[in-house]
């Protein structure tokens, strides 16, 4: 039986809560499936749906930027001073403005991984000022 504050989309177990702890793993899901999803076959390099959805004009550009704004929205339920929230939506608007360019942009979203650097900014606040949510990773 699982735990109903948690849900399963993508067999990543995200939890509900409006806690720390709750939110820092969402927003590290989220990152996961835009930037990281899976590997180039014959290679080792890392892409998600923010490069793969990125190949349909304007659309899509518009769509994985919507989903990088969820993290803004995240980032703000935490009390992320507004400097850094500002910092956040540019790299999402630069992201989204490169990326609309045909075959430049695609280029460009393989290289420029707006999502991760916006995971980083909410990574060091709660590392910061809510401890209790480090993850040792080994």
């Amino acid at each position: 039986m699982t735990d109903p504050d948690f849900t399963r989309p993508l067999g990543i177990e995200l939890p509900t809560g409006n806690d720390p702890i709750s939110i820092r793993r969402r927003v590290e899901a989220l990152e996961k499936v835009l930037e990281r999803s899976f590997h180039i076959p014959g290679t080792n390099y890392p892409v998600g749906l923010d490069s793969i959805v990125g190949l349909v004009p304007v659309v899509g550009d518009l769509f994985t930027a919507a989903m990088g704004a969820y993290m803004v929205w995240e980032a703000r339920n935490l009390g992320l001073p507004k400097w850094k929230l500002w910092r956040m939506a540019g790299n999402i608007a630069f992201d989204t403005a490169v990326g609309a360019v045909p075959l430049v942009g695609d280029a460009f979203d393989l290289a420029f991984r707006s999502n991760t650097r916006n995971l980083r900014i909410i990574r060091r606040h709660l590392d910061k000022h809510h401890p209790q949510t480090r993850i040792i990773e080994g």
